[in-house]
Parts: structure tokens; sequence; C-alpha cells
């Protein structure tokens, strides 16, 4: 995943519970393999902590800067088949001061046990209306790229897994640091919130922690290495 949101988000590094067929070796230069059964997946995103009904959409607004970026989320009423699995599809936008920077569509699906998958992303940046880059576009089963976890069933703290795999270009991974804490955004305040932290090995300079809310998603995200920015939602409404 890039510069963008996901409301959202088996284990690489750690453990949990999924129906799915994994094998890992967490050490140093280990291989990251992962066998997904299709039937173990159901047609509806429901994790509290990333709900992706279809029809739900998010605003988000980033004060780390003198320009406006703006991030507006919406689960489209599509799907898309990954691996043999029906994902559900989610559009991201970028704008700074109302000029679009980048606009991708993600695939995410929720395994019977409640684990949000992260299949693949189709993403485009732009500079004057043109399109300058597809760099991190990648497909789960597709030239070696694999899934990963974007939201745990049950978040515990400590637990820690690859959100993406496609060498070179998509290298997401994730501790879960806090949960059960309290935080208050331009949307609203939210008690029992879980955080998140992400990193890229492919750009180790950057670290970013977001915060999850139930019934919402991600309500803030902050940059605590690598940047000052602090992006977050400033509206919110529900699918379904």
């Amino acid at each position: 995943m890039s510069r963008r949101i996901i409301p959202v988000l088996v284990l690489a590094l750690g453990a949990c519970g999924t129906s799915s067929s994994v094998e890992i070796d967490p050490g140093d230069g280990g291989e990251y393999t992962v066998a997904l059964d299709p039937a173990s997946f159901v047609a509806v995103i429901d994790n509290p902590l990333s709900p992706l009904i279809s029809g739900s959409t998010w605003s988000y607004e980033s004060t780390g800067s003198d320009e406006v970026e703006r991030i507006e989320v919406i689960v489209l009423d599509e799907t898309r088949m990954v691996m043999g699995i029906r994902a559900t599809v989610v559009r991201d936008t970028v704008t700074v001061d109302d000029e679009i920077v980048e606009d991708t569509y993600d695939w995410f699906a929720q395994d019977d046990d409640g684990n949000v998958w992260y299949l693949g992303e189709e993403t485009k940046e732009y500079e004057g209306g043109a399109v300058t880059s597809t760099a991190g576009s990648w497909e789960a089963g597709v030239d070696g790229a694999l899934p990963g976890i974007v939201m745990e069933a049950s978040p515990q703290v400590g637990d820690a897994y690859r959100q993406e795999f496609y060498p070179g270009e998509a290298e997401d991974l994730a501790e879960v640091v806090r949960v059960g804490v309290a935080e208050t955004v331009a949307f609203g305040s939210y008690d029992e919130v879980t955080v998140i932290k992400e990193w890229n090995p492919l750009a180790p300079d950057v670290v970013e922690e977001k915060y999850y809310a139930a019934g919402v998603g991600v309500i803030l995200e902050v940059a605590v290495k690598g940047g000052d920015d602090r992006i977050e939602l400033v509206s919110f409404q529900p699918g379904g």
C-alpha cells in the first residue's frame, strides 16, 4: 500500500487464528507462503474494526503541510475474482489542493474467522491530470505476489504480520501496538481504539500508526518517523 488510508490492513511475523493454510519462516531471509481456500471466505466484510460494507464512505484531511490533502474512500458495489476469491472493491482517491494525485482500487476479502485479507491493488499516480506512475500495483497470485492481512479478527498487542507481499513493490508490515485507547479526531471522540504500526522495508525511514475504531475503521493516521503528518477522519457514512 502507498500513501493512502485503508479503512480497514496469515501472520508473517507473529501468529493468529485463521481457517487458511499458512506456512511461515519468520527468520531473516525466510520464505513467506500463503495458501488460501476460497471456500473459507464470506461474502460481506463486517470485521468491527474494518467494516467494508457496500456504499460506505470515509473522508480524511491531512494537517501535516501547507497543502490541503484530502482522501476519499468508498466501498463500491463491485467485486473482483482474485485467487478464486470474490473480493470487495474499494476506491481510494487522494487530492492535493483539489487536484487528483492518486487514484487506487483495492481488493479485500474476509475469511470465516473474521480476518480481513488484502488481495491487491491497481493504483495510478497523477501530475497535471496525467498518469505518471502505476508503481505499487499488484495482484495476489500474479508474478509471485501474495496476500496479507490488513485486520485480524481479534487484534492483540504484539501481533505482527505482513499486509502485502510483492517483492520490491509492495511489502508493508504491521504490528498491533496498543488496544483500548481513547482518541479524538475532527469527526468525533472514540474509546476502545486499536492502534497498529505500519512500515515498509523498502522505505525504512517512514513509520506510521493507524487508529481503528469499532464500527468505523480508520479514524486517524499519524507519522511517528519520517514526517509529522496527521490525517484525521472528517466524515463517515456507513453503507448497507
